[in-house]
């Protein structure tokens, strides 16, 4: 499956670069697209651009929004119908507890720890459900590692 738009939401420069670079190489997406914050990818996901965005990648740990604040905001969303891009965590964490916290939100389909790679992406990619697809509304995927 080619997912139209992936949105990486990171405040690392560097994290931003070299998800973009493993996206691209895992050819899973027309698109990728970076924000530094999860209110920038909010206010892109609000816009007419949301409409693609097929998957969100968003870090755990930022500054003025975390990752979990950005899944509180976007979460209800896609739950009323608003959205439809699902979220997977993108992040340094192998915490378990990080991976059950996330894992409680209907929205999250996947939890991939840093630095991933090629194949990672693309598994994630074939799990998730299809556009208006019941699976869409079920809760999330499976972990990466």
């Amino acid at each position: 499956m080619t997912l139209r738009t992936i949105v990486v939401v990171d405040d690392s420069d560097p994290d931003l670069l070299y998800a973009r670079i493993v996206l691209e190489a895992a050819g899973v997406a027309d698109s990728v697209v970076t924000a530094g914050t999860g209110a920038e990818a909010l206010e892109l996901l609000q816009g007419q651009a949301g409409a693609d965005v097929d998957l969100v990648l968003v870090d755990i740990n930022m500054p003025e929004m975390s990752g979990f604040e950005f899944l509180e905001a976007y979460c209800p969303q896609v739950e009323a119908g608003r959205s439809r891009a699902r979220v997977a965590m993108l992040t340094s964490s192998p915490d378990p507890a990080d991976r059950e916290r996330a894992a409680r939100y209907a929205c999250v389909s996947g939890y991939l720890v840093k630095p991933v790679q090629v194949e990672e992406v693309r598994a994630l990619v074939a799990r998730l459900p299809g556009p208006g697809s019941t699976a869409a509304r079920q809760g999330p995927g499976r972990a990466e590692r």
